[in-house]
């Protein structure tokens, strides 16, 4: 069910993120709003450090990327700060390949177990290996529909109607 999850997220999401290759930056709205090079380096990161921080209590391997893309942080329109969008899209499908293949080699107990480094107040939301992949088919979910304005901001038509 997690794997499914997962998967559906990840095959609703990606398409948007590479049909935005010839404008990551674009604003999505007049007052702003998280542009397609923030969102899949967030998401990429976002994975990371779900996964390995939170869930296994290891460093995130898109550390290097706290400050551009990690929670709290903010898109913003200097290009020249980012990687090139060909490597945040590369890392992000890296990144959720490697979810999935731990996904897929724990059993159905070893998803109950205590995640290791839960933030202080989430253990209802990160608690378990378990509720870290849900939320990460959450976290997709819920950025992809970001995508989705920025693609209608450049008056593309849905790839999902």
């Amino acid at each position: 069910l997690l794997s499914g999850a997962i998967n559906t997220s990840l095959s609703i999401t990606f398409p948007l993120f590479e049909d935005l290759k010839d404008a990551p930056l674009a604003t999505p709205t007049k007052n702003g709003g998280n542009h397609a090079m923030w969102l899949a380096g967030h998401l990429a990161h976002g994975t990371g450090f779900l996964l390995w921080d939170v869930m296994r209590g290891e460093s995130n391997p898109l550390a290097e990327w706290d400050d551009l893309f990690g929670g709290g942080t903010e898109p913003h329109s200097n290009a020249d700060a980012y990687p090139s969008y060909q490597t945040v899209l590369s890392r992000f499908r890296s990144i959720h390949e490697q979810a999935l293949a731990l996904l897929d080699s724990l059993s159905e107990e070893q998803l109950d177990q205590p995640s290791r480094n839960p933030p202080a107040g989430f253990d209802g939301v990160f608690g378990t290996y378990r509720q870290c992949f849900l939320a990460l088919a959450l976290h997709l979910s819920n950025h992809r529909g970001q995508a989705a304005v920025c693609r209608k901001a450049l008056g593309r038509k849905p790839i999902l109607a």
